[in-house]
């Protein structure tokens, strides 16, 4: 907090802030005695009508009204790592879009729409990095336009915690209505550990993926679009411990995709029945293996917020958070009365 010459507690922002990463101390939050004081960390996204809005690394927003202000100043963008590969959110998310690629894809100025028949929001959302090359009302119309012809939602997906997030966009789409439904979060590490941690001698690795791997794949009924989403990628492996007997599905299995210098890895899972075996560590250390061979030398995964048991699992192998992501849903349109035309 700011502490001026005379040791006082000072508020040293204002509403010219907006957009930048602040540090605040407010009094009496709900819940506490009035004497409590309450701090709060993130980007300043809003400052109107006498309440400040600030969004947290992991995206969620603070209303905070003016008058409860004790102390405040703007501070350093999100902290860089102090261990592990570093990495900008741009950077990331473009490493991840390719290895998740979508059936059908438009640019509309720098933002992507990207459709593939409703398989995972990721592969049916827009990723927008950068201007959408005209006013935001307009681009959301657009994109609600584009998956409307579709027959799909419209998502926005979002990221907030790290240097080059979008905590103003999170904002703006909440302000019109936007409603947040998955929050996962994106964890980074460096690969040799992860390959040193098992032998992995019976991960089983193929190009493709096939019924056995699909078997065991938690997410049913898998389609054509589904198979060509999976096989999206620079370089993408699928790793498979085999079942115990002939014919049962593996007793685990994940993916890999190497892109550069960073390998991802995805649907990491598990027999219910051989859990707490160690097996999704011998299928890392297996795909890490591999995307080292390539050329490969850091990580990346993301893994739902409420998963335990997968960031106990990512830290113990050294990976930490890099950044939040999210998607928002646009809200529900008014029907059209009967009769009558869109305009």
């Amino acid at each position: 907090m700011e502490i001026s010459a005379t040791g006082r507690l000072e508020v040293r922002i204002t509403p010219s802030d907006v957009g930048k990463r602040v540090s605040v101390r407010r009094l009496g939050e709900p819940g506490a005695g009035p004497e409590k004081f309450t701090d709060t960390v993130g980007v300043l996204t809003s400052w109107d009508s006498g309440v400040l809005m600030i969004t947290r690394r992991d995206g969620e927003s603070v209303h905070i009204p003016e008058s409860a202000l004790v102390a405040g100043k703007v501070v350093p963008a999100a902290p860089a790592r102090r261990r592990g590969p570093a990495a900008t959110y741009p950077e990331l998310a473009r490493i991840a879009a390719r290895a998740w690629r979508p059936v059908e894809s438009e640019r509309l100025g720098e933002w992507e729409l990207r459709a593939a028949a409703g398989f995972t929001r990721r592969a049916n959302s827009v990723l927008p990095l950068g201007d959408p090359d005209r006013p935001l009302d307009a681009a959301l119309d657009a994109v609600r336009r584009w998956y409307r012809e579709r027959g799909l939602p419209a998502y926005v997906q979002t990221a907030t915690g790290a240097e080059g997030t979008q905590e103003l966009l999170c904002a703006e789409l909440e302000r019109r209505g936007w409603v947040r439904e998955v929050t996962a979060v994106v964890w980074t590490g460096a690969l040799a550990p992860v390959a040193d941690r098992a032998e992995g001698a019976g991960v089983v690795l193929s190009r493709t993926a096939d019924e056995a791997w699909l078997a065991r794949y938690r997410r049913t009924g898998v389609s054509e679009v589904a198979l060509r989403v999976l096989g999206t990628g620079p370089s993408v492996w699928f790793a498979s411990v085999p079942g115990a007997g002939a014919g049962e599905p593996p007793a685990a299995i994940g993916r890999c995709v190497v892109d550069g210098r960073w390998a991802g890895f995805a649907a990491v899972e598990v027999d219910p029945g051989r859990r707490r075996q160690g097996l999704a560590g011998e299928v890392m250390a297996a795909l890490a293996r591999r995307a080292l061979d390539e050329g490969a030398s850091a990580g990346w995964l993301q893994v739902e917020a409420d998963n335990e048991g997968g960031r106990a699992l990512y830290r113990a192998l050294g990976f930490l958070p890099h950044h939040a992501y999210h998607h928002y849903r646009a809200p529900e349109e008014p029907e059209t009365p009967s009769g009558s035309e869109r305009s």
